[in-house]
């Protein structure tokens, strides 16, 4: 490897390492808005949440009693798993 290879590969770090630092204050979030994401609420507060595919919106106390009726099942040792059918059109 050459001189100006080296230089360059050197500078290259030294810059993305400067932008990184320059940019980071601006991506971090707040210590109230970590402090209040870490704390857990009663599935009672949560939002409505959209499920998609026709189905619209669904309070979350609804969908943990579906997942508590039925929980996904384990997968079975030896058994290709079925493929996951999407319909993308054309």
């Amino acid at each position: 490897m050459d001189r100006s290879s080296f230089i360059f590969c050197t500078a290259s770090v030294i810059v993305c390492l400067g932008v990184a630092w320059v940019t980071f204050p601006l991506a971090a979030l707040d210590e109230e808005t970590i402090a209040r994401v870490n704390t857990p609420q009663p599935a009672e507060e949560m939002p409505m949440i959209d499920v998609g595919g026709g189905f619209g919106k669904l309070p979350a106390t609804e969908l943990i009693d579906y997942y508590i009726e039925n929980p996904p099942a384990p997968p079975v040792a030896g058994v290709v798993a079925a493929p996951e059918i999407k319909f993308g059109g054309c």
